[in-house]
């Protein structure tokens, strides 16, 4: 990780963060897990938000907290997971609130799977904290640094654009959003998708619709969240 392999468009952007002497023991952690444990996602896919969705064609942000666990699960969006994988129960409960705000039937998004790179090229950019874990241990890899490295990507982002919708689900991604000019940039919160907070209030948060309204107030083409 030392010669990152990352989009050039945020190469440009968090090159200073890669001289930092945190980001070289972060790179020899990771570098150490991925050699002695079972480590997600697989090492190609460490960068995959950013490679999707390069920095000026951001649109919208949704911050998660860290990979799946489970082996076939994680493939570097937030959220998402691999193509003939099951779907994880926040997914289905993202699925459950646009099918919801465009009133079509959820049958119609479950079945297209949950690899999301769909949105990811339209300008969604899907990040977690945490960009690498441990097989089977939640969180195992934070703590290491991948936290000051994604707040330095949210930082570029709301210094650097104008008018990006951030989405930001529970406590963990709500604490991410104090690196955000909220006079420049549309930010969302609500409770998470997760089956234990959701029905707090993440259904009927109107996100995805309020998300396309603001985009659309300023000249931006809006995500076809349903495509």
């Amino acid at each position: 990780m030392t010669d990152v392999q990352i989009s050039p468009s945020w190469k440009e952007r968090l090159a200073p963060e890669f001289e930092k002497p945190y980001f070289k023991e972060l790179a020899a952690f990771v570098k150490s897990e991925y050699e002695s444990e079972a480590v997600y996602p697989p090492p190609k896919f460490i960068f995959r938000a950013f490679d999707l969705c390069p920095f000026e064609r951001v649109k919208v942000v949704i911050l998660g907290q860290d990979p799946y666990i489970n082996q076939g699960e994680a493939n570097g969006l937030c959220f998402a997971v691999g193509e003939d994988t099951r779907l994880p129960p926040s997914l289905q409960n993202i699925y459950k609130e646009i099918a919801s705000e465009y009133a079509v039937p959820v049958e119609s998004l479950l079945q297209k799977g949950g690899d999301l790179s769909r949105w990811a090229n339209q300008g969604v950019l899907l990040l977690n904290a945490t960009l690498t874990v441990r097989a089977k241990q939640s969180n195992s890899h934070a703590g290491h640094g991948w936290e000051q490295f994604t707040d330095a990507a949210v930082k570029a982002l709301s210094d650097e654009r104008e008018h990006l919708v951030f989405l930001l689900w529970g406590n963990y991604a709500k604490q991410k959003g104090a690196h955000i000019d909220r006079a420049k940039h549309l930010v969302l919160e609500s409770p998470h998708p997760s089956p234990f907070s959701a029905a707090n209030g993440f259904f009927g948060n109107g996100h995805f619709k309020s998300a396309n309204e603001y985009l659309a107030e300023h000249g931006e083409k809006p995500i076809d969240w349903l495509g």
